[in-house]
């Protein structure tokens, strides 16, 4: 696929979960979900530090702003770091499919972090670990604690309750 064709999937991401994604975090893991539910855009995955990471996502993103399909605002967080927002006018298209519109707007309002911890479990099961939660929870103590582990399950939960071309897996 050309750079400009990764760009609009990009922009298209953003337009489907409501024009407005906060967090580069986020705007992968959406993606991620997206292509594990058979409604993706053909971005392939692979595990990095926050989980189901695609570089040629992160690479279309970009180009989507420098082609101007979407607006990327850097800003810095409380805590000091930097995050993105990312917002497209991009127009509707009557043919994409409503599941995937469904999955990116349930996962959109979510926490950051609870949905990260939701696509390394689902990550972990493609890959066939044994207990993902279980394991989720060995790679991101820090992440796990204070009850995320367990939001994350529900929310993972009623993102596996919208019925998908490819099921999400069951954990």
């Amino acid at each position: 696929m050309a750079d400009i064709d990764y760009a609009h999937q990009a922009a298209a991401i953003v337009r489907d979960a409501g024009g407005y994604i906060v967090g580069r975090t986020k705007l992968q893991k959406i993606g991620f979900f997206l292509e594990t539910a058979g409604v993706g855009s053909g971005f392939p995955f692979r595990y990095k530090h926050y989980g189901p990471y695609s570089e040629q996502l992160a690479a279309a993103a970009q180009h989507a702003a420098i082609s101007h399909l979407i607006i990327e605002n850097e800003s810095i967080a409380n805590w000091g770091g930097q995050y993105s927002t990312f917002r497209t006018q991009m127009p509707s298209d009557p043919s994409t499919n409503p599941v995937r519109i469904r999955l990116a707007q349930e996962m959109v309002n979510s926490d950051a972090v609870e949905l990260e911890l939701a696509a390394t479990a689902a990550f972990l099961a493609h890959e066939r670990f044994p207990d993902p939660w279980a394991e989720t929870a060995r790679r991101k103590p820090e992440k796990a604690e204070g009850g995320r582990l367990e939001r994350a399950k529900q929310l993972y939960a009623r993102i596996r309750q919208i019925p998908t071309p490819r099921p999400l897996p069951e954990i």
